[in-house]
């Protein structure tokens, strides 16, 4: 979700609907204002509240492209207007052509279609979903490059870094914020997330604390691309010796289906990897990997003789065990 905090006057309030009598608005009426410039969906008329919800992660993507290659470039700029105007929508476009789209279901796909289709006159081809897994560090790992120190050293900027697990992201420093020059820290600072976005496996790392262990510089030789370039080798070979751990998005479910339908409901479901929860002759919970939350909705039908009631949302992830690691395409 987006969040802004700029600075403006509001310089008109008005109620819609029934009139006020006093000069307050009681709770839940609506209202609209005018400002100095034009509010954009996720802007705040005050600053955020502690503890405000956000929303989960997507937990698929999938790729879109249109189906006259001549909307190319009208397809990414709709699909980046639509994400500007939607905090549910998440984009960016791919070296090889198309634009990647994260999603919380299937059914959003068939609103983006229609939605590019009759407000901006573009038919567009989504590929099959796939999950977004993520990675999370296993353990610390640590590396730097030193100025003249070390012969792989092409840059003039020394950088150390130190990666272990954490909660959301957090960078710190155990050097002086004065060592460096603001820009060269600010390249730092900026490089490290960009970076964080393809782990050893592609997927994007989460939960992640980085440490600025080391730093210096050659004035006034160096600049604030010798650190952009520096930052993600030392970061890189630091996540190495961490080492990441892939896990897949999760789905929550609730079942309800006939009694007699039971034992067969509940067999495929743990069959595919379901764990489940509170269950009763009637209703089944659990939780399921994103990736097979379509197929066990197939087989629900033909389980319950059409009685059986479907319903998921995204909760969450779990790690991947019993199988390879999946490993995403550099640029997807």
């Amino acid at each position: 979700m987006r969040q802004k905090l700029d600075s403006g006057q509001v310089t008109r309030l008005e109620v819609v609907g029934s009139g006020l009598r006093g000069p307050g608005s009681p709770p839940g009426t609506s209202a609209s204002s005018r400002a100095c410039r034009a509010p954009g969906v996720g802007d705040r008329l005050s600053p955020a509240p502690e503890g405000a919800p956000a929303f989960a992660r997507p937990s698929m993507e999938t790729v879109v492209t249109p189906a006259d290659p001549a909307d190319a470039a009208r397809l990414h700029a709709a699909l980046l207007l639509l994400a500007e105007q939607d905090p549910l929508i998440q984009t960016r476009g791919l070296p090889e052509g198309g634009t990647s789209v994260l999603l919380y279901g299937e059914v959003q796909k068939e609103v983006l279609a229609e939605r590019l289709r009759d407000e901006f006159g573009v038919e567009a081809v989504f590929a099959d979903s796939t999950p977004l897994y993520l990675e999370r560090p296993v353990g610390a790992g640590e590396d730097w490059r030193e100025i003249g120190r070390h012969a792989d050293n092409t840059f003039l900027a020394t950088v150390g870094l130190r990666v272990e697990p954490g909660t959301g992201y957090s960078f710190r420093r155990e050097v002086e914020l004065g060592s460096l020059l603001h820009s060269f820290n600010q390249a730092i600072e900026d490089t490290v997330p960009l970076t964080l976005t393809e782990g050893l496996y592609g997927w994007p790392v989460v939960d992640c604390a980085v440490t600025l262990t080391r730093s210096g510089f050659v004035a006034p030789l160096s600049t604030a691309g010798d650190f952009r370039k520096q930052t993600p080798v030392v970061l890189r070979s630091a996540l190495a010796r961490a080492g990441t751990r892939v896990y897949e998005p999760c789905h929550a479910f609730e079942v309800e289906l006939p009694a007699d339908a039971f034992g067969p409901v509940t067999a495929k479901l743990t069959g595919l990897g379901a764990e489940l929860g509170d269950t009763s002759p009637t209703l089944v919970t659990g939780t399921l990997p994103a990736r097979l939350v379509n197929q066990a909705k197939r087989h629900l039908p033909g389980l319950t003789r059409g009685e059986g009631v479907w319903w998921s949302t995204p909760s969450g992830d779990r790690p991947v065990t019993g199988r390879a690691f999946p490993v995403r395409r550099p640029g997807r």
